[in-house]
């Protein structure tokens, strides 16, 4: 037996889900293109897609959460310590780097 898209029906929290990762996929798809455009016109199409599909995860994601389907887990203090830090880090090595006169 065949099921048809008529059998098939997603409840609640998997369609938001599936809208997420959708939201999710083009969102990394629009980055791509927007470092890899080189026309201005056409970067700014995708950075202002890039933005709408921002805006429409965030709603999702919102959605998701004052229904109890996607909890984020508070960043701990000392994760964001290490964050900093190794930002830090590459940055001084960067501008080392850029006074040295390196190049990449």
């Amino acid at each position: 037996m065949k099921l048809t898209k008529c059998d098939t029906t997603l409840c609640e929290k998997d369609a938001l889900q599936d809208m997420l990762d959708s939201e999710k996929t083009l969102m990394s798809l629009y980055t791509t293109a927007l470092y890899e455009g080189s026309g201005k016109s056409l970067r700014k199409n995708f950075s202002d897609n890039l933005i709408a599909v921002a805006q429409n995860q965030y709603t999702l994601y919102q959605q998701m959460s004052t229904r109890g389907y996607y909890e984020a887990a508070p960043a701990k203090k000392d994760m964001i310590d290490q964050a900093n830090d190794m930002f830090k880090k590459q940055q001084s090595t960067l501008k080392s780097t850029k006074a040295s006169g390196g190049s990449n």
